[in-house]
Order: structure tokens, then C-alpha cells, then sequence
């Protein structure tokens, strides 16, 4: 089995809210115990409504924010347990894409100023030639021209930024990416754009790759497993395939119904999964099973103890009192 590079186990993020003037504090759960593995070379897609925890999920990985609890190893290193000045070299094999191409690159600086920037801050191309010529090829690399290189952010389009925003990424040589919903600000046929370009890089540079979004349809072309997160926590994990075509979870089979068919006939006759109320709020989780107020099969042990995520087939696992392991 190939090694994982990044192993996140039991990752806990409360942040406090609140206790002005001697009030007490809340506090927000938005990260209860997710656990998951990548592997090298891999597209793991992490999906959810607004809220879940997905993004915070991110930033944790990447360490902008501190974890809770829980653990998270990269490429055999626990990033939990080092030091600020230790994380300097180990984020450089971790970068990020934002989600909006408009706020993510700094207004005052050429898109060659962009990119030369953390070749400069890491001293990995000490010379003024070189690093236009490395921001060139960088260029080159995401689809834009070399002349790219002396416009600002406003002068360009919205894929346009996203690209350079990937350039920059790429920049530091990373092992792993964390691409935080970075099509959702574009226009449909350029988020195919974007996506292809994402899967070429991946082919030939050997990326990994953890891919948050909401639209079920994008993290379905562009996948491997696909990780379902509600209300912090993860409620099932599954091959692509197995995910899309036979999910365990009421919760999966909900967000699946919701995603419209072309074929007319085949939209008209297919099962629809209503979920009744709205999210519960962080700040106030319910017990048990965090799915069962708004779950179609919620029985009365759903409301008293906390399913495990467990392995109900090979590499299926799902987090659901009433889905049973198949021997």
C-alpha cells in the first residue's frame, strides 16, 4: 500500500466566541474529530454545505490555524507538535489556492512581482535573472503569456488570476496543494479550465492534491475518494465511484438527490431525499449523531451516541448507527 503523505487523526478546532464584559463565552465547534488519509498522487475531494468545517480543515493543515486537538502528519513530520520557525521549511511543500482570484493577489504588484516574491523569501533562486526567467516558465506552465508578467491583478480575468494564483502555488515545488473551492468564483466553462489544468499539473509534476468544494459535480471529475463532511465532522469516505454510484449515508443519498440530470426523463423520475429543518448551529451541536434532527431514518439510539466512522466495505467507510459492516 503506498505510504500517505498527509494522516490527520482525530482533528479538533473550537474556536471561543463571545464573553464581552464578563459574559461567558461560547464555544464554536467547527472541526469535531475528522480523521483521513492522502496518499501520494492523490485527489482526495472533501465536500459539504457552507459551515461544515471543510475550509477550517484546510487551514489547519496548512497551520494558519492551530489545532484543538487531534494530530497532523505530513510526509512523516507531526506539524502539531513544531515550533513556529519550524514550519517555515515544511510549508514550503504545502501551498494553497485561494477560493477568490479577486482578493487572494495583492493589488499594488505585478504578476511578475507576485511570483518572484517567495522564490525571493526562501532564497530558492537567488538571482534577479533567474527568478524572471523561473516566473516565465511558471507562467508558461499555468497557460498565460510571458508579458503576463508585467500587469497588475485588475488588468487581468477572473480565470486569469486563478491561474496565476496556481502559478504561485507552484512556485515553491510543493508536494501537496490545498485547493480551497477554487472554481466556485468562475464562470462554468472556465471551471473546466481550471480543472484540466489542476489534472495536467498533477500528472506531470506528481501532486497531491485535498480539494474542498460544494459542488459535488466538479469533485466528482476530478477526485479519487471523496470524504463527506456535516456539521464538523465526516460522515462517510468512499471511492469516487462507490461514493456517487451506492452511498451508505442518509446524508450522502440527500446531497446526491439535490444535484440536477440532464436527461429530462431521468430527472423526473428519480427519488428525491427532502431534509427537513435547517443546520443545527456549531455553537449548539445535538447529540448524538449530529445528522439526526434533519435525518429521514433517525432512530432513538441516533439521538444517544455518536456513531464511529467505520469500514463498512473495503475502503467504504461511513458514520451511520444503521448501516451495518458487510462480512
Amino acid at each position: 500500500m503506498t505510504q500517505a503523505l498527509l494522516e490527520v487523526s482525530n482533528l479538533v478546532k473550537h474556536f471561543a466566541v463571545g464573553g464581552w464584559r464578563g459574559g461567558k463565552a461560547a464555544t464554536v465547534r467547527a472541526v469535531d474529530g475528522v480523521s483521513f488519509q492522502i496518499t501520494r498522487g492523490e485527489t482526495l475531494g472533501l465536500v459539504g454545505e457552507s459551515g461544515c468545517g471543510k475550509t477550517t480543515v484546510g487551514r489547519c493543515i496548512l497551520q494558519l490555524e492551530r489545532p484543538t486537538g487531534g494530530r497532523i502528519v505530513f510526509d512523516g513530520a507531526d506539524l502539531t507538535g513544531l515550533a513556529q520557525h519550524d514550519l517555515r521549511a515544511v510549508r514550503r511543500k504545502m501551498q494553497v489556492i485561494f477560493q477568490d482570484p479577486y482578493s487572494s493577489l495583492n493589488p499594488r504588484m505585478t504578476i511578475g512581482e507576485i511570483l518572484s516574491e517567495p522564490l525571493k523569501v526562501h532564497r530558492l533562486v537567488p538571482g534577479r535573472a533567474e527568478r524572471e526567467a523561473r516566473v516565465r516558465e511558471l507562467l508558461l506552465q499555468v497557460g498565460l503569456l510571458a508579458q503576463h508578467a508585467r500587469r497588475y491583478p485588475h488588468q487581468l480575468s477572473g480565470g486569469q488570476r486563478q491561474r496565476v494564483g496556481i502559478a504561485r502555488a507552484l512556485a515553491m515545488e510543493p508536494s501537496l496543494i490545498v485547493c480551497d473551492e477554487p472554481v466556485s468564483a468562475l464562470d462554468v466553462s472556465i471551471q473546466a479550465q481550471i480543472i484540466n489544468l489542476l489534472e495536467d499539473l498533477q500528472a506531470r509534476l506528481g501532486l497531491t492534491y485535498l480539494f474542498i468544494a460544494h459542488d459535488l459535480s466538479v469533485v466528482r471529475h476530478i477526485s479519487d475518494r471523496v470524504a463527506v463532511m456535516y456539521l464538523g465532522r465526516i460522515m462517510e469516505l468512499a471511492d469516487r465511484r462507490a461514493l456517487y454510484e451506492e452511498p451508505l449515508h442518509p446524508y450522502t443519498r440527500a446531497l446526491l438527490s439535490a444535484v440536477p440530470i440532464p436527461d429530462p426523463s431521468l430527472e423526473a423520475g428519480r427519488e428525491r431525499v427532502v431534509l427537513r429543518g435547517e443546520v443545527p448551529s456549531p455553537l449548539n451541536p445535538p447529540a448524538g449523531c449530529v445528522f439526526h434532527p434533519r435525518c429521514p431514518l433517525a432512530e432513538a439510539r441516533c439521538a444517544a451516541s455518536v456513531p464511529g466512522l467505520r469500514e463498512i466495505k473495503p475502503g467504504h467507510w461511513a458514520a451511520c448507527h444503521l448501516v451495518d459492516p458487510i462480512a
